[in-house]
Protein backbone atom coordinates (compact mmCIF):
# COMPACT_ATOMS: atom_id res chain seq x y z
CA UNK A 1 0.00 0.00 0.00
CA UNK A 2 1.12 3.57 -0.60
CA UNK A 3 2.54 5.33 2.41
CA UNK A 4 1.20 8.66 3.64
CA UNK A 5 -2.24 10.20 3.78
CA UNK A 6 -3.38 8.86 0.38
CA UNK A 7 -2.62 5.31 1.51
CA UNK A 8 -4.38 5.88 4.81
CA UNK A 9 -7.48 7.26 3.07
CA UNK A 10 -7.58 4.22 0.78
CA UNK A 11 -7.27 1.95 3.82
CA UNK A 12 -10.07 3.80 5.66
CA UNK A 13 -12.39 3.57 2.64
CA UNK A 14 -11.59 -0.10 2.16
CA UNK A 15 -12.33 -0.87 5.82
CA UNK A 16 -15.65 0.97 5.61
CA UNK A 17 -16.55 -0.88 2.41
CA UNK A 18 -15.98 -4.23 4.16
CA UNK A 19 -18.04 -3.16 7.17
CA UNK A 20 -20.99 -2.03 5.07
CA UNK A 21 -20.81 -5.16 2.90
CA UNK A 22 -21.96 -7.11 5.98
CA UNK A 23 -24.32 -4.42 7.30
CA UNK A 24 -22.15 -3.18 10.18
CA UNK A 25 -23.92 -0.54 12.23
CA UNK A 26 -23.06 2.91 13.62
CA UNK A 27 -19.68 3.16 11.93
CA UNK A 28 -17.51 5.82 13.54
CA UNK A 29 -14.08 7.15 12.55
CA UNK A 30 -12.08 8.47 15.50
CA UNK A 31 -9.16 10.70 14.47
CA UNK A 32 -6.43 10.37 17.10
CA UNK A 33 -3.70 12.28 15.25
CA UNK A 34 -3.87 15.40 17.45
CA UNK A 35 -3.63 13.47 20.71
CA UNK A 36 -0.40 12.91 22.60
CA UNK A 37 0.66 9.33 23.22
CA UNK A 38 -1.77 7.90 20.69
CA UNK A 39 -1.44 4.27 19.72
CA UNK A 40 -2.72 4.77 16.19
CA UNK A 41 -3.81 7.55 13.83
CA UNK A 42 -7.41 6.34 13.55
CA UNK A 43 -9.87 3.98 15.15
CA UNK A 44 -12.82 2.67 13.18
CA UNK A 45 -15.59 1.44 15.50
CA UNK A 46 -18.74 -0.44 14.52
CA UNK A 47 -20.99 -3.20 15.78
CA UNK A 48 -23.05 -6.14 14.65
CA UNK A 49 -26.17 -7.59 16.22
CA UNK A 50 -24.94 -11.20 16.48
CA UNK A 51 -21.69 -13.10 16.96
CA UNK A 52 -21.96 -14.47 13.43
CA UNK A 53 -22.41 -10.95 12.03
CA UNK A 54 -19.35 -9.68 13.94
CA UNK A 55 -17.35 -12.59 12.50
CA UNK A 56 -18.67 -11.89 8.99
CA UNK A 57 -17.80 -8.17 9.28
CA UNK A 58 -14.29 -9.09 10.36
CA UNK A 59 -13.84 -11.45 7.40
CA UNK A 60 -15.26 -8.89 4.96
CA UNK A 61 -12.94 -6.15 6.23
CA UNK A 62 -9.88 -8.39 5.96
CA UNK A 63 -10.84 -9.60 2.47
CA UNK A 64 -11.69 -6.12 1.17
CA UNK A 65 -8.53 -4.53 2.55
CA UNK A 66 -6.33 -7.27 1.10
CA UNK A 67 -8.03 -6.93 -2.29
CA UNK A 68 -7.92 -3.10 -2.35
CA UNK A 69 -4.58 -2.38 -0.69
CA UNK A 70 -2.64 -5.62 -0.26
CA UNK A 71 -2.50 -4.95 3.51
CA UNK A 72 -3.04 -7.60 6.15
CA UNK A 73 -3.60 -6.79 9.81
CA UNK A 74 -0.45 -7.08 11.90
CA UNK A 75 -2.54 -8.38 14.78
CA UNK A 76 -6.08 -9.73 15.27
CA UNK A 77 -7.73 -10.29 18.65
CA UNK A 78 -11.14 -11.50 19.78
CA UNK A 79 -12.01 -14.11 17.14
CA UNK A 80 -12.43 -16.83 19.76
CA UNK A 81 -15.75 -15.34 20.95
CA UNK A 82 -16.47 -12.41 18.56
CA UNK A 83 -17.76 -10.12 21.32
CA UNK A 84 -15.07 -7.53 20.48
CA UNK A 85 -12.74 -8.12 17.53
CA UNK A 86 -9.74 -5.89 16.93
CA UNK A 87 -7.91 -5.66 13.60
CA UNK A 88 -4.62 -3.75 13.85
CA UNK A 89 -3.44 -2.19 10.59
CA UNK A 90 -0.83 -0.02 12.33
CA UNK A 91 -2.05 3.49 11.59
CA UNK A 92 -5.69 2.30 11.66
CA UNK A 93 -7.18 0.00 14.29
CA UNK A 94 -10.63 -1.49 13.64
CA UNK A 95 -12.90 -2.36 16.58
CA UNK A 96 -15.88 -4.59 15.71
CA UNK A 97 -18.21 -5.13 18.65
CA UNK A 98 -21.24 -7.18 19.45
CA UNK A 99 -23.79 -4.41 20.10
CA UNK A 100 -24.18 -4.88 23.86
CA UNK A 101 -20.39 -5.01 24.33
CA UNK A 102 -20.00 -1.75 22.44
CA UNK A 103 -22.44 -0.07 24.81
CA UNK A 104 -20.79 -1.64 27.86
CA UNK A 105 -17.20 -0.65 26.98
CA UNK A 106 -18.20 2.70 25.44
CA UNK A 107 -14.86 3.05 23.68
CA UNK A 108 -15.94 6.35 22.17
CA UNK A 109 -16.06 8.02 25.61
CA UNK A 110 -12.48 6.94 26.36
CA UNK A 111 -11.31 8.95 23.36
CA UNK A 112 -13.70 11.89 23.82
CA UNK A 113 -10.90 14.41 23.16
CA UNK A 114 -10.48 13.06 19.63
CA UNK A 115 -12.33 14.20 16.54
CA UNK A 116 -15.14 11.80 15.59
CA UNK A 117 -17.05 11.37 12.36
CA UNK A 118 -19.90 9.03 11.51
CA UNK A 119 -19.28 7.13 8.29
CA UNK A 120 -22.26 6.48 6.05
CA UNK A 121 -22.74 3.76 3.46
CA UNK A 122 -22.38 6.02 0.42
CA UNK A 123 -18.71 5.44 -0.31
CA UNK A 124 -17.58 5.11 -3.87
Amino acid sequence: MKKGQDGTELLLKSIAKGIFEKKGKDVLKIDLRKLDNRISDYFIVCHGSSVSQVDAICDAVEDTVIRDTGERPSHVEGLENCFWVLLDYGNVVVHIFLEEYRHFYNLESLWADASMEEISDNLS
